[in-house]
């Protein structure tokens, strides 16, 4: 017993840390975001600080979602009492995945129609992009890595958790 429950291994226990740790650093992150966008917009024109919030709401969507997933995917390692990702949990990711590209086409145009100056264009792009790499890391390939190994171990194209999980929940 090395949590306290019968059946528990040291792997699974790190697991389970490290999946709280990833599922509570999107979530914080998200708070982050939302604390900072204010600051941020203060900074540029009205037309800067709409444009700021369609970037910035796509990313905030897949944080959250990614989030979530960290944090319910504890419950269903093996050894914590669940087979795997329940349907209804992968019916709902399912949808993510194909109405997440949609946000993100609707938040582009309602960034590039809203009219910021070039520099707030441009900073609002890089958070959009940011948004796309996020669901990307999520839904189609695995992009996060520690720094040292990125370059190595991107090339990989390894499939993302929460894909393997979706393939599993069938």
């Amino acid at each position: 017993m090395i949590d306290g429950r019968p059946g528990s291994r040291p792997g699974i226990v790190r697991l389970r840390r490290t999946y709280l740790s990833l599922g509570l650093g999107e979530l914080v992150s998200v708070a982050v975001f939302v604390v900072v966008q204010p600051v941020v917009a203060a900074r540029l024109d009205d037309d800067g600080g709409r444009a700021l919030w369609w970037a910035l709401t796509p990313l905030l969507v897949v944080l959250v979602q990614g989030g979530a997933y960290w944090l319910a995917a504890r419950t269903w390692l093996p050894g914590a009492g669940r087979p795997g990702m329940p349907r209804r949990v992968a019916m709902a990711y399912r949808v993510f995945r194909v109405l997440n590209p949609v946000l993100l086409v609707v938040c582009l145009a309602g960034l590039l129609l809203t009219g910021p100056d070039t520099g707030a264009l441009v900073l609002c792009l890089l958070v959009w992009a940011f948004g796309v790499l996020e669901h990307v890391n999520y839904f189609v390939v695995r992009l996060s890595y520690p720094v040292a190994r990125w370059s190595v171990l991107v090339g990989r194209r390894r499939t993302p958790a929460l894909v393997r999980d979706l393939a599993r929940a069938r």
